[in-house]
């Protein structure tokens, strides 16, 4: 059994190596029809961070169909735990040197989704002209903006905001994040890696994703942050909800 929804998803899923890398350790799931994306970005720096990241998405891309949200919430607990596991036993045997990746994840089931992070890479909600973060991010400079030690505008040139404090396979207990919500026709939400966030700024985003529509969106957001230097690998996913029985929606008389 599948949650049943009143919502018709669509979404689109680009990424792009960028400017300066010569490999993509980003790795992105698009199953529009399961309710499921993710975005996974391997640890730069580290070995074979995008073997990590590929685990990560090929994992997730397995969980099993669910009829409730809380159901489909644990599976996806459930496969990241296990490929934390997988890369901490491959990392003891490298003598320890850290394989991971960040991740987020979005699903959705009947009138609401969940989603789950861990890192920075990051999930955004666009509803009503608005964009709002969803997830908060996982890092040394979130910590010191967080508790008043950094302004926001400081937080974003810090020398230090690359260096993230949670990932898959970056230690023995993997601690996810996890927010709820209930979802409204027309929202938008966007799933990224850093090497969008760090080269986008919020209202870009915005102007990026006005027109509605996912593939646009996408197109949108990997040329924005390609012009602004394409420093890292590029990574978007945008997902639209409409509901289908909404009382707004306009109907075309079928005897005209």
């Amino acid at each position: 059994m599948i949650c049943e929804t009143r919502f018709r998803w669509t979404s689109s899923a680009l990424s792009h190596v960028g400017l300066v890398r010569q490999v993509n350790e980003d790795a992105c799931l698009e199953q529009t029809e399961r309710g499921l994306w993710a975005i996974a970005d391997g640890m730069g720096g580290h070995a074979r961070g995008d073997v990590a990241s590929r685990m990560v998405v090929d994992a997730l891309d397995k969980i099993s169909a669910a009829d409730s949200l809380a159901g489909f919430t644990i599976d996806a607990r459930g496969q990241l735990q296990a490929v934390n596991s997988h890369l901490r036993a491959e990392a003891a045997m490298r003598d320890g040197q850290i394989i991971g990746s960040t991740v987020v994840v979005l699903l959705a089931c009947g009138q609401h989704c969940s989603f789950l992070w861990a890192g920075d890479s990051r999930i955004y909600l666009y509803r009503n002209g608005m964009l709002r973060q969803l997830s908060r991010d996982h890092s040394q400079v979130e910590e010191l903006r967080s508790s008043g030690q950094l302004s926001a505008e400081e937080a974003l040139h810090h020398p230090a905001r690359n260096l993230i404090t949670r990932a898959v396979g970056a230690a023995d207990n993997l601690e996810l994040d996890e927010g709820m919500i209930e979802a409204m026709d027309g929202d938008m939400f966007l799933l990224c890696s850093d090497g969008v966030s760090n080269e986008v700024s919020e209202q870009e985003m915005c102007n990026a994703l006005v027109c509605g529509n996912c593939r646009q969106a996408t197109e949108a957001l990997i040329a924005l942050a390609l012009h602004g230097g394409g420093r890292d690998n590029i990574s978007a996913v945008v997902v639209r909800a409409e509901d289908l029985y909404s009382p707004e929606k306009t109907i075309l008389n079928p005897a005209l």
